[in-house]
């Protein structure tokens, strides 16, 4: 079944302009929201119901016109937290990371999202299929040299995704964990190599979508344990 209204944060490419083009084609309103305006509007341009929102998930007046905009359009259904900051390219060792960076990405990757659902609460307690969805990584659960920031704003995200799932029975709250794609946030952690044999993240579209139809208890989940059910 598909929502009546979502936010997707990080829109403008990669896996959320992905998401957003599904839910869009399901016939979701959807609030499109990432940093860069004029990729935003021409990625989204020729989707059915989707509001380009322009802003930056860190700065608190954004997060609120985001949630008004939803209020505006009836209601809240879907919240995704996709977007993330990965930190300096080439990834550095936890011995030369710039704390400052690990700043930037956890303001991005676990500040920004609670602070979105704080002011989102009320309107997802009112749908009757209210579900929270942050984007997570196997870097939150694997040990890889480099990734100790990203990682462990990743896992971080997860524990705030887990204690919001007690605190919140009556919604969905889940941590998706996509697996490698060929994006442009991928690319740079490993610059100048070939990512070419990373799916797409079309290919991983549908089974955030099994997700969301089959609405499973609250948890994490992989994707390659979502692989959509085949059909006669």
């Amino acid at each position: 079944m598909s929502q009546q209204t979502a936010i997707v944060t990080g829109a403008g490419q990669g896996f959320g302009l992905a998401l957003t083009a599904a839910l869009s084609a399901r016939g979701t309103t959807v609030i499109a929201c990432a940093r860069n305006a004029e990729r935003l509007r021409a990625a989204t341009a020729d989707l059915a119901g989707v509001v380009a929102a322009p802003g930056d998930v860190t700065d608190p007046a954004f997060r609120a016109e985001l949630v008004d905009t939803a209020r505006r359009v009836g209601g809240l259904d879907l919240l995704v937290h996709n977007a993330g900051e990965l930190g300096p390219s080439p990834l550095p060792p936890l011995e030369r990371y710039p704390l400052d960076a690990l700043r930037a990405v956890l303001e991005t990757t676990l500040l920004a999202p609670l602070a979105l659902t704080q002011l989102a609460l009320p309107l997802l307690r009112a749908s009757h299929e209210g579900t929270v969805v942050a984007l997570s990584s196997d870097a939150a659960v694997e040990a890889y040299a480099g990734w100790g920031g990203y990682g462990a704003a990743k896992a971080a995200l997860d524990q705030l995704t887990a204690v919001l799932a007690v605190e919140e029975p009556g919604l969905r709250v889940h941590s998706f964990d996509p697996g490698d794609m060929r994006t442009a946030m991928h690319q740079r952690a490993f610059p100048g190599e070939d990512i070419s044999d990373r799916p797409e993240p079309e290919t991983v579209v549908p089974a955030f979508l099994r997700l969301l139809d089959e609405r499973p208890a609250s948890g994490r989940h992989r994707a390659t344990d979502l692989t959509p059910a085949r059909t006669a």
